[in-house]
């Protein structure tokens, strides 16, 4: 995901998980030409046919693919519609104003005003910025906090989105909320406010409360939205001008539209950090959280100016009921208390019982499905399982939210703000996503080797483990070589004194941490697992102050191994399908109305 949007890291598994690409024989092609005939029964509101609309993958009278082709093509991306492109500036507009308002939240809150100063800047290359003086584990513990209200709010804006409102404009009225709440958090940084602590605590809080209810909305829909932009659903065979037959792969395209998503996301972080935390240095608090509150103004902007150019889907009314019911009715007769037993019960197969076609006219009158979407919801679960370790994951990432940019302030910064460091985490993102897509990933695919979103996730932990190795080896040389010993902070704050080691050492932690990037319910679970870990996190929160750093980084370094090694022997099998999920035919699926499945199929 970003190195700065942790949203983003789910995130090339999203990739192939918003299509259904199915693997068809030439005699599935037919019936393939047939479904797309029917109107589905969640209606889609059409883009304005202009140029550069829609892609060039529209076209119905296509040659698919074969079982032999699938296995023997090679596979290429299809063209990327230009309304996907204005939904990633626009993400990149929101994570400016995001990541460039907290960037200085650490200094804000942990360290004291400087001496002469109104807004919390100063000039002195010997001090860090600051305000509140509140030290750093409430620094810690307020943006733990911060991490865990952003990323536990998408629940609920998935929620509204798929079951009343839809995407868009769920995203509309996030925005309008996330605007409010930059709204308030400039206020609680102007001079008049800043410097009455306990007040200035209260509105920046408040600030946070609000903005976090919007961030959640926006980031739970608008990744979907730029997926949903790309219209075409199934594999086919082009013919390039060289002649070679290839297979234009959706999950490919889709893929390619998320990395690069996740770069402009990249751009926006790094650019919003970068210029707010010299703004904080120079000018104050108050100018880092008012520019990114004009940027975002370009956010509901664009999206106006554009609605009517989008693919949106309405909202599909009861599915997450619907959902429950079948999984409820899966468990019937495998439950028990005993573990072992629950477990062995549960382990032969577990949806085929309720399909449609299995159970027959015996079936529930809120079944008003077909198989497929049987298939679906079990995908979407078993998606929603592999994100049950990702908050081991961001236990290491959140580090450099907080206790990194800490551990900078104490190191010899040589002009450098201690809040700037971190922005080498995008950096390597906007480097390492080209190199990726158009070097690595075409590669190993030339050479058959498929390195599926299991096999990345697994290495994103060990990468993220090996990070936090570099972080505790870095603090217990600054309490050695530090001129306070393992009092750093004290010594920064009251003497100005600074370790000799140089900041700069940070910077293999914050290379290894970039990590590599469903619908909204599912991209909502992913980013619950970050709200989930900033909640484990709180219970590391007496770890972070001096002496006690280094058994926080080593505490986290372990985990995060434990969390590589969990992930693999939990979901490698699922690796070994992942074509067979990706590929699952279209579902038909009305809602829960009195109207059974089979009466809506005859009514067109």
């Amino acid at each position: 995901m970003n190195s700065s949007d942790p949203t983003e890291t789910v995130e090339v598994t999203k990739a192939t998980a918003n299509l259904h690409d199915a693997h068809l024989d030439e005699k599935k092609a037919a019936s393939i030409d047939k479904d797309l005939a029917i109107t589905p029964s969640i209606e889609e509101i059409p883009a304005t046919k202009v140029v550069g609309a829609t892609t060039d993958d529209t076209d119905l009278s296509k040659t698919y693919p074969t079982d032999e082709e699938l296995r023997t093509l090679r596979r290429v991306c299809g063209q990327i519609p230009w309304t996907a492109y204005t939904v990633a500036f626009v993400e990149l507009c929101e994570r400016f104003s995001y990541y460039g308002t907290t960037a200085v939240f650490v200094n804000f809150i942990q360290r004291p005003m400087p001496e002469g100063s109104s807004t919390g800047a100063t000039y002195d290359s010997s001090r860090v910025p600051g305000a509140l003086d509140m030290g750093q584990q409430a620094s810690t513990g307020l943006t733990l906090f911060n991490s865990f209200w952003s990323y536990i709010m998408p629940m609920a804006g998935a929620f509204l989105a798929d079951q009343y409102w839809g995407r868009f404009r769920t995203i509309m009225y996030s925005i309008a909320a996330a605007l409010l709440g930059h709204l308030v958090l400039v206020i609680s940084a102007i001079p008049g406010v800043i410097s009455h602590p306990q007040g200035a605590i209260a509105c920046f809080s408040i600030g946070l409360i609000i903005m976090g209810m919007g961030t959640g909305g926006f980031k739970s829909n608008i990744s979907p939205l730029i997926a949903e932009q790309y219209r075409e659903e199934y594999p086919y065979i082009k013919t390039l001008p060289s002649g070679e037959r290839v297979i234009v792969d959706p999950a490919i395209t889709v893929q390619r539209i998320y990395l690069y998503y996740y770069l402009t996301v990249n751009i926006g972080s790094i650019t919003g950090q970068v210029s707010m935390v010299y703004a904080e240095r120079y000018v104050g608090f108050w100018l880092s959280y008012f520019l990114p509150t004009c940027l975002f103004l370009w956010c509901p902007t664009v999206l106006f100016f554009c609605r009517n150019k989008y693919y949106r889907v309405k909202p599909q009314g009861s599915v997450y009921g619907q959902a429950f019911r079948l999984w409820k009715l899966a468990m019937k007769g495998r439950w028990s208390l005993n573990p072992a037993r629950l477990f062995k019960r549960n382990d032969k197969p577990f949806w085929d019982a309720v399909k449609p076609s299995a159970l027959g006219p015996n079936r529930p009158q809120w079944m008003t499905f077909d198989d497929e979407w049987v298939d679906e919801v079990a995908r979407g679960l078993k998606a929603c399982k592999v994100f049950l370790w990702y908050p081991l994951f961001w236990l290491a990432y959140n580090q450099m939210l907080n206790n990194l940019t800490s551990q900078a302030a104490t190191m010899h910064l040589g002009g450098v703000p201690n809040d700037i460091i971190n922005n080498l985490n995008p950096l390597a993102l906007i480097i390492c996503i080209p190199i990726f897509d158009r070097v690595i990933y075409p590669g190993l695919r030339r050479l058959g080797f498929n390195f599926t979103p299991i096999k990345r996730i697994t290495c994103g932990f060990v990468v993220a483990g090996c990070s936090m190795i570099a972080a505790t080896v870095i603090q217990h040389y600054i309490y050695v070589k530090g001129p306070c010993g393992k009092e750093a902070n004290y010594c920064l704050d009251e003497y100005g004194e600074h370790s000799p080691i140089s900041v700069w050492t940070q910077a293999i932690i914050y290379i290894l941490g970039a990590p590599k990037n469903m619908r909204s319910i599912v991209q909502a679970v992913a980013l619950f697992m970050n709200a989930f870990s900033s909640a484990i996190g709180q219970a590391f929160v007496g770890l972070s102050k001096d002496p006690l750093l280094v058994y926080n980084y080593m505490v986290v370094t372990i985990l995060a191994f434990v969390g590589a090694i969990g992930f693999w022997l939990s979901n490698y099998k699922l690796d070994r399908r992942e074509d067979e999920l990706n590929n699952l035919p279209q579902s038909k699926y009305a809602e829960s109305s009195g109207v059974s499945l089979d009466e809506e199929n005859a009514r067109k």
